[in-house]
């Protein structure tokens, strides 16, 4: 667990993600429920809170991840400027250690010598995004211009890279806006004809 590191990228349009191990962070909305908007980070706004607590959850448990959620945001996830960043499970358990209560902390001394792997996500993202688009995944090759044994490889680890993740969010930005585009278009010819 102490190997693993939180990554935070914040895209160029505002979107922002957060990983854990390689996969995505949950927000744990059904456990503490500051921010319904995802993660922030660089402030003290609610958004930071909600991934203070999901970091601390992440390697403690629920009640120090709760009580200790908004003086990590204000130590750490306020401190977090950069589009990109890194921080690893080992600096947030010596904050841990550092910061917290010693009846709390007796809780995670089990947790911290077990090895937490984060849950596998059951849907394949690959599929995922060809069944919101209607597209096979030779159409997605084709679309994202790569082989498509790139595209199958992608679904059999059930990942794709960040910038394929960038180049289908542009092409579903894409069609969103053709659409919009049409329907205007029709309106347009709609009154024209009238």
């Amino acid at each position: 667990m102490n190997n693993h590191v939180f990554k935070g990228h914040r895209a160029l349009l505002g979107s922002k993600y957060v990983t854990y191990g390689e996969l995505e962070l949950p927000t744990r909305y059904e456990l503490f429920a500051k921010s319904q908007h995802g993660f922030d980070w660089g402030n003290g706004g609610k958004a930071s809170v909600q991934l203070a607590f999901s970091i601390l959850f992440q390697v403690s448990n629920p009640e120090l991840a709760e009580k200790y959620a908004e003086k990590f945001t204000a130590d750490i996830v306020k401190n977090l400027n950069s589009r990109d960043w890194i921080l690893s499970a080992s600096e947030v358990l010596k904050w841990i250690d550092t910061n917290c209560e010693k009846q709390v902390m007796q809780k995670l001394e089990p947790l911290k010598k077990a090895v937490k792997k984060p849950k596998k996500q059951k849907s394949n993202v690959v599929k995922d995004v060809c069944k919101e688009l209607n597209i096979t995944q030779k159409n997605l090759a084709e679309i994202l211009e790569v082989p498509e044994g790139t595209v199958s490889s992608w679904a059999v680890k059930n990942e794709i890279p960040r910038l394929g993740k960038k180049a289908i969010e542009f092409y579903i930005l894409n069609v969103r806006n053709q659409k919009i585009v049409d329907s205007y278009r029709s309106f347009k010819n709609l009154l024209e004809a009238s």
